[in-house]
């Protein structure tokens, strides 16, 4: 499926119907009186939050979205039937702002939630509604009120407990394939991850984490250069960044503060949420190597833990797990 993480869209609720003009005429009932009944009220336009999508596909395809108008008032002091309510499906950590305005209307953050974009118009009173001891046959009714039109911005964040963060070919993209069940496209060459991958991976019976493989960051990435600034927003809402660097890196700690200072840059935010350092790709370098490594992340440690590992034989896998887990649960409790 196509990851689509933003749209525009044309929204505008139902129109009230009008009230009803009319009168009694049952035989044997003279002066029978008004008997004009009220408009329904139009339909209104709200987002929900459905942890069964992924994207905002579907909106793409379709930017208009308008809702029923009331139906009108009738005789007998009925009154019409209201419009149906429309309601807008997207996926959790989806913000809603109004374009005209500039400003955000609310987000929805968890599955279920949901938010009134545009509130249905009123329907019109009947000319029962005016009736008074002095006015006893009033011959006018209400119109109902009209519905609001709006131009919405739907901008979606992915909602994760742990973001992977690396350059391109560091090896995240086999890592969430070897610990969730995210198949993402793994190959030899730079940027093979185009959109952000979601796997789900287990630590043990009950306990689990989300974690979002967003595309190969490179310098400059806030600034716009590679596919890093598109996506840099989504790690906004991840709990957890793993900073994922390859054993045979030329400089592994030069690589790590190249990302942290992007991620700054970006959002001075990302700069202070937890963050542990993984050392990918164990499997491709000696011992001695592996030794060499770590020395040079010596000072890193001093900010942050670091853990090696290699996905592919399946090397420190349970380590960064439980690693990974105990930092979400302690952030859970401290938020």
């Amino acid at each position: 499926m196509k990851f689509v993480d933003y749209v525009t869209i044309t929204v505008r609720s139902g129109s009230g119907g009008p009230g009803c003009i009319a009168f009694r005429r049952e035989k044997h009932v003279p002066r029978g009186g008004p008997a004009g009944g009220d408009g329904g009220r139009g339909g209104s336009i709200s987002v929900l939050a459905d942890a069964s999508l992924y994207t905002l596909l579907d909106l793409r395809y379709q930017r208009h979205h308008f809702a029923d108008n009331g139906r009108p008032g009738a005789g007998s002091n009925k009154s019409g039937k209201d419009g149906h309510d429309l309601v807008i499906r997207v996926p959790p950590g989806t913000i809603v702002k109004d374009r005209e305005k500039d400003v955000a209307i609310g987000e929805v953050l968890e599955s279920g939630a949901r938010l009134l974009l545009a509130e249905g118009g009123a329907g019109g009173r009947g000319n029962t509604f005016f009736k008074t001891a002095t006015r006893q046959a009033p011959r006018f009714a209400q119109d109902g009120r009209p519905g609001q039109e709006l131009e919405i911005a739907l901008e979606l964040k992915l909602l994760a407990d742990v973001g992977l963060v690396g350059f391109p070919n560091a090896g995240k993209s086999t890592l969430i394939a070897s610990i969730s069940e995210a198949r993402p496209k793994i190959a030899d060459y730079p940027f093979t991850t185009l959109t952000p991958q979601l796997g789900v991976v287990k630590v043990k019976e009950f306990q689990s984490f989300v974690m979002a493989d967003i595309p190969g960051i490179i310098e400059g990435a806030h600034k716009g250069r590679g596919l890093g600034i598109q996506f840099l927003k989504h790690i906004e809402r991840n709990a957890v960044l793993l900073f994922v660097i390859p054993a045979d890196s030329a400089d592994p700690t030069s690589e790590y503060r190249t990302l942290l200072a992007e991620l700054t840059a970006f959002s001075p935010d990302l700069g202070t949420k937890p963050r542990l350092v993984g050392i990918s790709k164990l499997d491709l370098v000696t011992p001695d190597e592996r030794a060499g490594v770590t020395d040079a992340m010596a000072a890193v440690e001093n900010e942050c833990d670091v853990v090696s590992f290699s996905a592919v034989a399946q090397l420190g896998l349970d380590e960064l797990r439980w690693k990974l887990w105990s930092m979400i649960d302690r952030e859970m409790h401290t938020a």
